[in-house]
């Protein structure tokens, strides 16, 4: 992957987490603790301020070190949760990745990182409701279709509305939860879209 390519994914995620960032606290302070919006900003911004070093180096280490700069700057869940998914994704990622398959490999490997760090899995109302699903849509797919993955992402969104939270802060909420979004799947499902922007040269 080229640097500008890195740089350009780097600049957009960080632009829509800075634009999200408010209504992310306002879903938190619903069921949370009411800092997520607060953490994604402030682990982003520490991404953007790092663009030139990370995106000196190839795909997989650029994402590890993506990944470490969000677990060195972010309290909370959401900082170790989404470091460990961009981490074990770039230690799954190849040099050079060139397929499909290359991506939900390590984009696989990443969930499951997600899952072990968490020790969560799908129906708790989680980031999971959406990243599994895109999971499943990239190991599934004999090529990218970007439009598929943005409708999984908004539909795994979308299913936590309904879901009793069992997991983290919101759990103790219990029967409350339902009825609100997921703030963690919501900036999974902000992500994706990011990244689907770059890919598409948005």
């Amino acid at each position: 992957m080229e640097p500008e390519t890195i740089k350009a994914l780097i600049r957009r995620t960080h632009e829509v987490i800075l634009a999200h960032a408010e209504e992310l606290t306002d879903l938190d302070q619903a069921i949370g603790d009411g800092d997520h919006g607060i953490n994604m900003k402030r682990g982003f911004d520490a991404i953007a301020a790092a663009a030139d070093a990370i995106a000196e180096l190839p795909c997989g280490k650029a994402l590890e070190k993506a990944g470490m700069t969000l677990v060195m700057s972010v309290g909370g869940a959401s900082g170790p949760l989404y470091g460990s998914l961009l981490m074990a994704m770039g230690k799954a990622m190849p040099e050079a990745p060139d397929s499909v398959g290359d991506i939900a490999k390590a984009f696989q490997a990443g969930v499951e990182a997600v899952m072990k760090r968490g020790k969560s899995e799908g129906g708790e109302k989680t980031m999971l409701e959406v990243l599994l699903p895109v999971a499943t849509s990239l190991k599934d797919a004999g090529a990218l279709d970007i439009g598929v993955l943005r409708k999984t992402a908004d539909a795994g969104l979308a299913s936590t509305k309904d879901m009793k939270a069992t997991k983290g802060r919101a759990s103790f909420l219990g029967e409350r939860s339902i009825g609100h979004l997921d703030p963690g799947a919501r900036s999974s499902a902000l992500l994706i879209h990011a990244v689907c922007d770059v890919i598409e040269g948005k």
